[in-house]
C-alpha cells in the first residue's frame, strides 16, 4: 500500500480524497493557486505546494509543476479528482514514466475513452447501440450545416473533448447552428485546448442515466448499479439519484453489463463512469444508447456510495496499489435511496448566472444519519471567477425515495449561506415539484416546468399562513427587547398582541398570546421558537420547519422551502395607514445594456451609431468558462459604448447606451 497521496485539485474533491486517505492511515499533499492559499483543502492535507498564479492554465493544469511536487514530498501516488488533468491520458503516462502511481485508469483507456469522436467509434464496434450522428471532424460552419440538415433536427453539436456541459451546443433549425457553431468551437478550445467538433441527434424526452463501473488490474469489473441524472441545466447536471426511478432490474442488469463490456474492450480498472442516453417514452429500457465514458470518479459519486456501502476513492487508491477486488458482482446491493443536489453560487433569480464573492456566511446542516455535506469551502473564503462554481454537495439517504428527497428539503432549509447568490431555494424547488417526486423526468425538465425562469417554489396557504405567525411572534420578540432598555422614561409599554402581517400582496390577522399564536381567526399549529439575533426560527408543529429569517426595515425577509418571502409587519392599529406610504418605482433600465453577471467581454458585435433589432446579438460575456449571448430587447440605436473588448465586467456594469 501507498504511504503518501497527492491530490492533483482542489475544493471539494481534494477534500473528499482527503478524508478516505487519512482513514487508510496514508500521509496526504495538497497542491495550490495562489487564489486558494488559505483553502479548506490546502489546511486539511500534511504538506502543501504552491504550483502559481490564479488561473488553472498556470496552476492545475501544469503538469510538469504537480509532478515536480510529488516528487519534492516524497509523495508515491496522485489522484487527479474530476477536471483539470484527470482526464488527460498526457498526465497518466508522465505519472507512470515517473514512477509515480495514478490513482485512475491505464493511460490507453483514457485515451480511447477521453475522445468522444473515437470512443463513439470503439463502442460502436463493440456492439454498443450508439446516437445516430455523424463522427468525422467538422471542417467549418457550412458543412456543421449540411451535416445536421442530413442527421435530421434537433441535433446536439459537441466539443470532442469536451465534458461538464462546456462545449455543447442544442440546434432546432439551422439558424441555431450557423450561430452556436463557432462559439461550440471555441468553448472547447478555451476549456480543453481542442476545438474539434461533433453532430449527433438529439434524442426527445431523454433521460440521462450512467452506470458505475470498478475495475481492478487482474481483470475483474463490476458495475455499481447505475445513477438517474437527467435533471440538468444547461447540459449540467444538477441533481443526482441513485438508484433510478425509471430502471427496472431487468434494464439495469443489461445496461451493467454492456458497460462492464465496454470497459473490458478498452482494458480498463479503477472507477468509471458509462454515460447512456435513454429513451422515456420506450418503457421497455431496450433504447439506450452510449453518450460517452468518463474516465474518473464523477462529481455525484456520493449517492453511489450511499446505496452500495463502498467508498470509491478508497477502492480506487487500492485498485491503484494493485490489490485485487474483495468483492464481485453478486455482493454489490441496492440499500435504500439517495439524492445529491450541487449548490451552485448562482442566482437562479437572474437567470442562473454565476456569482461569485466572499463567503460572508457559510453554515452547512448538521451531518446527521441520511445528511452528508462534502464541501471544500469555508466561511469568508472566496467562490473566485477562475473556477468552478459549486460551494458543495448536500447527499441525504433514506429507506424510500421520499424519505430521500425529504430530507433534502429540511437540509436545504437549514443550510445557510450568505454572499454570492445561490440556487439553495431552486433545487428545494425541484424536490418540491410533483414532477420530479412522480420520478417522470427528463432532460428537458427544467426547461420544461420554468420556461420563464425561477421565481421561488410556490407556497400552501398554510406554509403562508405559518409565515405570518412567525414574523408577528418575531416582531414581538423584538418589541420585548426593546422594552427592556434601561433608562426610558416612564414604565416600560406591553408590545402590542394584535399585527397585520402582509405577506405576497395579501393582509394576515395576527395575534400573539404569549407562546400561543393565532392567524387569521386559527391557532398556528406548532411552537414558535426565536429570539432577536437568531438567524432562524424554528416551528415545532406536526412536520419542523426551518425558517431563516433576517430583519428588515419593515419586517422581516423569511426564506424556506425553495422561496423568499418579505414580510412587512405592522402593529394592527397603524396597518390602516400604510396605503397611505407610496410605492418606490424602480428606474428604467431598457436603455443600457448591462452586465448580467461578472466576466470578460469577449466580444463586441456593434460600434456607436448602429441600428439594432430586438434579438440581435451585442456582446459575448464569457464567465467560468461559458460564454453568454447578451440580446437586444428591442429595437434602437446604439448611442454610446462604455467597454471595450478584453475588458473584464463587473456585475450590472453598463457595456452599451441604447436610445
Amino acid at each position: 500500500m501507498f504511504k503518501k497521496i497527492l491530490v492533483a485539485n482542489r475544493g471539494e474533491i481534494a477534500c473528499r480524497v482527503f478524508r478516505t486517505a487519512k482513514k487508510m492511515g496514508l500521509k496526504t499533499v495538497a497542491v495550490y493557486s495562489d487564489a486558494d492559499a488559505r483553502a479548506p483543502h490546502v489546511l486539511m492535507a500534511d504538506e502543501a505546494v504552491r504550483l502559481g498564479p490564479a488561473p488553472a492554465a498556470e496552476s492545475y493544469l501544469k503538469a510538469g509543476l504537480i509532478l515536480e511536487a510529488a516528487k519534492a514530498t516524497g509523495a508515491d501516488c496522485i489522484h487527479p479528482g474530476y477536471g483539470f488533468l484527470s482526464e488527460r491520458e498526457s498526465f497518466a503516462r508522465a505519472c507512470a514514466e515517473a514512477g509515480i502511481a495514478f490513482v485512475g485508469p491505464p493511460p490507453k483507456a483514457i485515451a480511447a475513452m477521453g475522445d468522444k469522436i473515437e470512443s463513439k467509434k470503439l463502442a460502436k464496434a463493440a456492439g454498443v447501440n450508439v446516437v445516430p450522428g455523424y463522427l468525422g471532424e467538422i471542417a467549418d460552419t457550412e458543412e456543421a450545416v449540411k451535416i445536421a440538415k442530413d442527421i435530421g433536427f434537433p441535433v446536439m453539436m459537441k466539443a470532442s473533448a469536451g465534458g461538464g456541459g462546456k462545449g455543447m451546443r442544442l440546434a432546432w433549425s439551422e439558424q441555431d447552428v450557423r450561430e452556436g457553431f463557432e462559439a461550440t468551437k471555441r468553448e472547447g478550445l478555451a476549456s480543453f485546448g481542442d476545438d474539434r467538433v461533433f453532430i449527433e441527434k438529439f434524442i426527445e424526452s431523454p433521460r440521462h442515466i450512467e452506470i458505475q463501473v470498478l475495475g481492478d488490474q487482474h481483470g475483474n469489473i463490476v458495475y455499481l448499479n447505475e445513477r438517474e441524472c437527467s435533471v440538468q441545466r444547461r447540459h449540467q447536471k444538477v441533481v443526482e439519484e441513485a438508484p433510478s426511478p425509471f430502471v427496472t432490474p431487468k434494464m439495469r442488469k443489461a445496461m451493467g453489463e454492456q458497460a462492464v463490456a465496454l470497459a473490458r474492450a478498452v482494458g480498463y480498472y479503477s472507477a468509471g463512469t458509462v454515460e447512456l442516453i435513454v429513451s422515456g417514452a420506450d418503457k421497455t429500457g431496450e433504447s439506450f444508447y452510449f453518450l460517452e465514458m468518463n474516465t474518473r470518479l464523477q462529481v455525484e459519486h456520493p449517492v453511489t456510495e450511499e446505496i452500495t456501502g463502498l467508498d470509491l476513492v478508497e477502492q480506487m487508491i487500492r485498485v491503484a496499489a494493485g490489490e485485487k477486488l474483495s468483492f464481485g458482482q453478486k455482493d454489490v446491493k441496492i440499500n435504500g435511496w439517495s439524492v445529491e443536489n450541487r449548490v451552485y453560487a448562482e442566482d437562479p433569480y437572474r437567470g442562473f448566472l454565476p456569482s461569485i464573492g466572499r463567503l460572508v456566511r457559510y453554515n452547512p446542516p448538521a451531518e446527521s444519519d441520511g445528511v452528508r455535506v462534502d464541501d471544500g469551502v469555508r466561511e469568508g473564503g472566496e467562490v473566485s471567477m477562475f473556477y468552478d462554481p459549486m460551494i458543495a454537495k448536500l447527499i441525504t439517504h433514506g429507506k424510500t425515495r421520499e424519505e430521500a428527497i425529504d430530507r433534502q428539503i429540511d437540509a436545504l432549509d437549514a443550510f445557510e449561506i450568505e454572499g454570492p447568490g445561490t440556487n439553495l431555494d431552486f433545487v428545494s424547488a425541484l424536490m418540491q415539484h410533483p414532477r420530479f417526486r412522480s420520478g417522470n423526468i427528463t432532460t428537458g425538465f427544467i426547461a420544461e416546468e420554468y420556461p420563464e425562469g425561477f421565481h421561488g417554489a410556490p407556497a400552501s396557504q398554510e406554509l403562508v399562513r405559518t409565515l405570518a405567525g412567525v414574523a408577528a411572534f418575531a416582531a414581538v420578540a423584538w418589541a420585548e427587547r426593546a422594552r427592556s432598555v434601561d433608562g426610558q422614561l416612564g414604565g416600560p409599554l406591553d408590545p402590542p398582541a394584535d399585527w397585520v402581517v402582509r405577506i405576497d400582496k395579501r393582509d394576515h390577522a395576527v395575534t400573539v398570546d404569549g407562546d400561543e399564536v393565532t392567524v387569521d381567526g386559527k391557532p398556528l399549529d406548532g411552537a414558535i421558537d426565536y429570539a432577536p439575533g437568531d438567524r432562524t426560527a424554528i416551528v415545532d408543529g406536526k412536520k419542523p420547519l426551518t425558517v431563516k429569517i433576517a430583519r428588515t426595515r419593515t419586517g422581516f425577509t423569511l426564506n424556506t422551502r425553495g422561496a423568499s418571502h418579505k414580510a412587512r409587519v405592522l402593529p394592527a392599529r397603524i396597518a390602516p395607514f400604510a396605503r397611505h406610504l407610496l410605492e418606490k418605482v424602480p428606474p428604467d433600465l431598457s436603455k443600457f445594456l448591462i452586465a448580467p453577471m461578472p466576466g470578460l467581454l469577449v466580444r463586441l458585435d456593434v460600434k456607436e451609431g448602429d441600428k439594432v433589432e430586438a434579438g440581435q446579438p451585442l456582446a459575448v460575456v464569457e464567465a467560468m468558462k461559458m460564454e453568454n449571448i447578451l440580446r437586444a430587447e428591442k429595437s434602437a440605436v446604439v448611442k454610446a459604448v462604455n467597454a471595450a473588448t478584453g475588458e473584464s465586467l463587473a456585475v450590472d456594469q453598463v457595456i452599451l447606451e441604447l436610445e
